[in-house]
């Protein structure tokens, strides 16, 4: 089902909330409040989260090319997040552009979870 701007709000709160309580289990400290950018040890990450239904997550063009690397946090079916840090440079080696018609249109990558498994490396598994 595509999102519509209500579900697309609620999704975006979603994932900035929990990307802040996952920077914290990992020691990430998050860079403001507009973004999910952070640092982690010495390099500038973002953290994307996705819920047990979504395979993939998205990172905006323009906000790789400050990036070191992308960190998806995806959810299992209890609950528990599993966190793969995936290289920028490995990040848009694999991306396919958004469907999306909206905003996002032209501008958002995404990379499934699949990428991250196989080409990231593992972090850390946080139940919140």
């Amino acid at each position: 089902m595509p999102q519509d701007q209500t579900t697309g709000a609620a999704a975006n709160e979603f994932g900035r909330q929990t990307a802040r309580r996952l920077a914290t289990a990992i020691g990430a400290r998050i860079r403001g409040s507009g973004s999910n950018e952070a640092d982690y040890q010495g390099r500038r990450i973002v953290i994307k989260c996705a819920r047990a239904a979504t395979s993939s997550v998205g990172v905006t063009y323009r906000m790789l090319e400050h990036l070191h690397e992308v960190v998806g946090a995806f959810e299992n079916a209890n609950g528990a997040y599993e966190l793969f840090a995936l290289p920028a440079a490995e990040f848009v080696k694999h991306q396919r552009p958004t469907a999306s018609t909206g905003a996002a249109a032209g501008k958002v990558g995404l990379v499934s979870r699949t990428v991250f498994e196989s080409q990231g490396r593992f972090l850390k598994r946080v139940v919140l």
